[in-house]
């Protein structure tokens, strides 16, 4: 039996891995080589799954957990820990987060390291900046292929809209972001953050009405984490003059 032979066999069984990587396994018996070339598959299977799942989310960057500080200035409810953040029971959960802070305290670091573990675990994630997402909402009403845009959002099971507050919207485009989250209520986690207190999106929005039924789905079943104190690009900025100066 040839390589190509082999590589036949394997393309008919679906199995995309075991001929390119059979050649690795240390053979010690028949049944755990094939045991392990099976195991090769499964794991490479689901190496490539989280790639797609991570090139489809279109995350700005990458952020992991794992480099995340987390610091006294972040501040939980009272009946939420760090730890059940961290393991994304909101997510199964269907909640929401809400990160709201000054710019550069580690809200969208904390998000996009939350979107990427939901991709590990296997879920859908799509990453949007608030603006860009109006912007693209807009465009699809004008060409028609708003419906197109919204069952692909539907799709997720983690929606992530970042940088809420940095730009107020027209009125058309308010209602249109209301009605993507009010379609996530309860059957999918929305990841917010924003500069702004809740109290403040009416700056947004533009319509105190609006307002008030969007944040009515947002905050019912969240968990709100106020970050203070000064940013991290502001203090790094600062530092590196320093270290120049001396």
């Amino acid at each position: 039996m040839s390589v190509r032979d082999l590589k036949e066999v394997c393309k008919t069984l679906h199995l995309a891995y075991i001929a390119e990587r059979y050649e690795e396994i240390v053979f010690e018996n028949k049944e755990q080589f094939l045991y392990d070339v099976l195991l090769t598959e499964v794991s490479s299977r689901q190496s490539a799954k989280v790639s797609r799942l991570i090139k489809k989310a279109k995350f700005r960057e990458l952020k992991w957990l794992k480099d995340y500080e987390w610091n006294g200035q972040i501040h939980l409810p009272a009946t939420t820990t760090k730890e059940e953040i961290y393991d994304l029971r909101f997510l199964h959960g269907k909640q929401n987060l809400l990160l709201l802070g000054s710019p550069g305290t580690g809200k969208t670091h904390l998000a996009t390291a939350l979107g990427l573990k939901a991709c590990e675990e296997g879920f859908e994630v799509r990453f949007f900046r608030v603006a860009d997402l109006v912007g693209q909402l807009e465009e699809a009403l004008k060409e028609g292929t708003l419906q197109r845009v919204k069952r692909q959002i539907d799709k997720c099971d983690l929606l992530i809209l970042d940088e809420l507050g940095y730009v107020p919207f027209q009125k058309q485009g308010s209602e249109l972001l209301f009605h993507i989250i009010a379609d996530c209520y309860e059957h999918k986690s929305v990841i917010v953050t924003s500069n702004l207190e809740i109290g403040q999106w009416n700056r947004v929005f533009g319509d105190n009405r609006l307002t008030s039924a969007l944040v009515d789905r947002l905050v019912h079943h969240a968990h709100i984490i106020a970050f203070t104190g000064e940013s991290y690009r502001l203090k790094n900025a600062l530092s590196s003059v320093k270290l120049k100066g001396n």
